[in-house]
């Protein structure tokens, strides 16, 4: 059921007194007092409207039965007008709350939220909590968000400064959401900023502007800005109570600091002679988890990482004991308390101990959202015989709605977009119940209860509501879910991108002239100028605007990250930085030479991951940790790690050995080196019309031999993907040779047929190979590309050559021990790593 607000007047109008009138809202725009929402969790709608009569207010409840509208409760409001109605979960996930702001003063009102219970309303609001403005949001905590919003009210204290408390519903009582202080305050320190620059000497917004700053987690601004107030002649708050909040700063950070050096853990990687290895340090640039592992991922707000060793995934805690032993191919991160596991048999869903929680694996299982994990299987339908059907699982691992749709899109708020059948959608509920049916042949995802939709799928995009209602004509070439009351369209008509952004009467708050829009969060777009207008696939220079339209930078960015309480990560393609909310660098944070991200882990420790490289620096800028660059081997020798960077779309990292004897000989040897990792004369300036990235690794080191893999990949704009290439560089260390497939067998033996025909046989009989192309493989060349270990030679093939892309670099191994008859065991090769 939509009701438009004319339709919600009509209503009201025919069920108040003779002589009462509707209230009037003024802000933020003049709208009168009446709002549709499901107070009582029956899937529909009531009518709430405020109204006067005889200079007292009521306010009125209407419920929809039997086909008519009923006055379903009456009670008396407070003061004389109203500044909010709204609707929202507040004590549970499972319907809405009525929230009334009663205006008792200027700027003063009254907070009412009222539950529905079988007795009527009741007011959960004890009588003296009273505010200035309130913010009503589902906030992130440490675990995300829990599908129940909190309140943030501004309290007035004098000028333009506001007392802040957010406040929650927990276990039948108001509670201080201390867990969301990270995420909201930062837009508190950010209104402070702006009054401390302009009244630098009022204390008392100095001392918001600390207090705002601690409950954010920037402890050492708010202690710069509690001795800014300090050091001024007057004092209000006294100068006891800024004292009192400098102690308590003070006492945190060095808590905070001793808590984190203990407890929280960042990942670190290391250069070795067994390739790059893992482990974590502390926020001092200490190890704590030695660098053992193949891969390790950040910890996660539950206390556990994600990590690899031996080719298996596992998750460890802060201690670095495995909860999840190491068994999976992949684990996706945690999300409401679950992941995803992949292994052999397929995907399943296990909790925070490891407990596989799906009775059978599944051949994909999305993330949990919103209580809801979507999976699909392969159909039985008689008509369409292993076609794939999309369902959903419950948090338990059980399928609460089966397999059985076509396509399917995660919860949210208790809802979800999914397809019946061609030209037919639904929004169903959690237990797969329709709430309504779509005729169309798209219909996308839920956003801010608009979904972008096609009548065919060749057309153009508009947005229909949750009940089918077409509320934006089609009119776009694309068309993105709407987010915070705005959605980004297309409305280009060739492979020229026009995006711009619209709200939901369709009308363009950004008009649509540019070659990229993101979203960035915290009320902030990247808006992208195409760096070359005829060949746009090249990317974008960006700006950074709000969402209003205002642009508040020039076309200065090449990337720009996410904002994250107030900060944003961004590179102009020769430093990376970061930003605050006006779109320019944030003073007191470090500038990095190089494309890539920052990001703020820790009060005083910043992540850098630039140029492909990882490390850590404090806000100063001095480095806390970062990858080697040398790796040493038996002295004298050693691998010495250089950085080619001629342009910015051109990045190689690439070996050089040192320590061999002869100069001359280590001379040509690095220089072959830097020829067979694409290091090469590049235009500097020039905008090329591709990416190219050069890294290595040491994949084997043996007595003499040194085997080094020389990795790259080619991206051309706009392509579908890149193209990678591998290459093995093995190396005796006594004279710098570099050997070739024929260097390892006998003269004369004929290793190629040999060869061939073992890989023919695995091909044939291995089930691990069937992706190999039917009638493509007809043996080895005779300088194959090959690596060895310490047991095996490993032919492999390069993508395409055999088998599709997807399959990379299809590999065969095969034991010294079967071809022994035809090495060449006196031949410098086998010796220089079998002496």
């Amino acid at each position: 059921m939509s009701m438009s607000e004319p339709l919600l007047l009509q209503i009201v109008n025919q069920h108040i007194p003779a002589g009462a009138t509707v209230i009037t809202i003024d802000k933020p725009v003049q709208h009168p007092a009446v709002y549709a929402a499901d107070l009582t969790g029956d899937g529909l709608p009531e009518i709430a409207v405020v109204y006067q009569l005889h200079s007292e207010l009521y306010l009125l409840i209407l419920k929809f039965v039997q086909g008519q509208w009923i006055k379903m409760a009456l009670t008396r409001g407070l003061g004389y007008g109203v500044t909010l109605l709204t609707a929202a979960p507040v004590t549970s996930t499972a319907r809405n709350n009525l929230i009334v702001g009663w205006q008792i003063g200027a700027i003063w009102s009254k907070l009412a939220v009222y539950e529905w219970t079988e007795s009527g309303l009741t007011d959960i609001v004890p009588d003296d909590l009273y505010y200035s403005y309130a913010e009503i949001v589902d906030m992130p905590g440490m675990q995300g968000r829990d599908g129940k919003v909190e309140i943030a009210l501004w309290v007035h204290d004098t000028g333009e400064a506001y007392r802040v408390d957010i406040i929650r519903w927990q276990q039948g009582q108001w509670v201080a959401a201390t867990d969301v202080y990270p995420t909201y305050f930062p837009k508190v320190v950010h209104y402070y900023k702006q009054l401390t620059a302009q009244y630098p000497d009022y204390v008392f917004y100095w001392y918001y502007l600390a207090d705002a700053q601690f409950h954010a987690g920037l402890y050492p601004a708010a202690l710069a800005s509690v001795q800014k107030a300090l050091s001024l002649p007057e004092a209000y708050p006294s100068r006891e109570e800024l004292l009192k909040l400098e102690k308590k700063i003070k006492q945190t950070m060095t808590t905070s600091d001793r808590t984190q050096a203990a407890a929280w853990l960042y990942p670190i990687s290391v250069r070795t002679t067994n390739g790059i290895r893992w482990g974590y340090m502390d926020a001092q640039g200490h190890i704590r988890l030695e660098p053992v592992l193949q891969q390790a991922q950040a910890f996660q707000p539950n206390g556990l990482a994600v990590v690899e060793k031996d080719n298996r995934a596992g998750v460890i805690n802060l201690q670095g004991q495995y909860v999840v032993q190491p068994l999976y191919d992949s684990i996706n991160s945690f999300s409401e308390e679950r992941a995803i596991a992949i292994d052999s048999q397929g995907f399943k869903m296990i909790n925070e101990h490891g407990a596989v929680l799906t009775p059978r694996a599944y051949p994909f299982i999305a993330d949990v959202q919103d209580g809801r994990a979507v999976f699909y299987d392969t159909g039985t339908d008689q008509t369409t015989p292993g076609s794939i059907l999309y369902g959903y699982l419950d948090a338990s691992g059980k399928e609460v709605i089966r397999a059985q749709y076509m396509s399917a899109n995660d919860f949210q708020h208790g809802k979800a977009v999914v397809q019946i059948k061609e030209k037919e959608y639904a929004l169903i509920d959690r237990n797969g119940n329709r709430i309504s049916t779509y005729p169309y042949a798209y219909v996308g995802p839920l956003g801010d209860g608009l979904l972008a939709f096609q009548k065919e799928l060749s057309g153009k995009y508009g947005y229909i509501d949750e009940r089918g209602n077409v509320r934006i004509q089609p009119k776009f070439s694309s068309a993105l879910p709407f987010s915070g009351g705005q959605a980004i369209v297309n409305t280009s008509e060739d492979y020229r991108s026009n995006y711009g952004v619209i709200n939901k009467q369709g009308s363009f708050v950004i008009q649509p002239a540019y070659n990229d829009i993101r979203e960035l969060g915290e009320q902030r777009y990247a808006l992208g100028k195409a760096i070359d207008p005829e060949q746009p696939y090249i990317g974008s220079l960006y700006a950074i605007a709000d969402v209003n339209g205002r642009r508040l930078t020039e076309f200065i960015y090449r990337n720009v990250e996410n904002y994250k309480h107030g900060l944003a990560s961004a590179s102009n393609g020769t430093q990376t930085y970061l930003l605050d909310l006006s779109g320019r660098p944030a003073p007191g944070y470090p500038h990095i030479e190089g494309a890539g991200s920052l990001e703020v882990v820790a009060p005083d420790l910043i992540k850098v991951f630039v140029d492909q490289r990882l490390s850590y620096v404090n806000r100063a800028g001095q480095i806390i940790w970062y990858q080697n660059t040398i790796v040493p081997l038996e002295p004298p020798y050693r691998v010495r790690e250089e950085k080619y960077k001629p342009n910015r779309d051109y990045l190689v990292y690439y070996p050089q050995v040192e320590g061999l004897t002869s100069q001359a000989q280590q001379d040509v040897l690095n220089g072959k080196l830097k020829e067979l990792s694409q290091v090469k004369p590049i235009p500097a300036d020039q905008q090329l019309d591709y990416t190219y990235t050069g890294d290595f690794d040491i994949t084997f080191y043996q007595q003499q031999l040194l085997q080094l893999q020389l990795t790259g990949y080619n991206y051309p704009a706009g392509a579908a993907h890149g193209m990678p290439t591998m290459i093995y560089a093995i190396i005796n260390l006594s004279d710098g040779q570099l050997y070739e497939l024929k260097d390892l067998f006998k003269a004369g033996s004929d290793y190629v047929k040999v060869l061939s025909q073992i890989v023919g046989e695995q091909i044939k009989n291995d089930p691990q190979y069937s992706y190999v192309f039917p009638d493509t493989y007809t043996g080895i060349s005779a300088n194959q590309p090959f690596f060895v270990t310490a047991d095996a030679l490993h032919l492999y093939f390069n993508p395409y050559d055999i088998a599709p892309y997807a399959a990379g670099f299809p590999t065969f191994t095969i034991p010294f021990s079967q071809i022994m008859n035809i090495i060449n065991t006196e031949g410098s090769f086998w010796k220089a790593f079998h002496m």
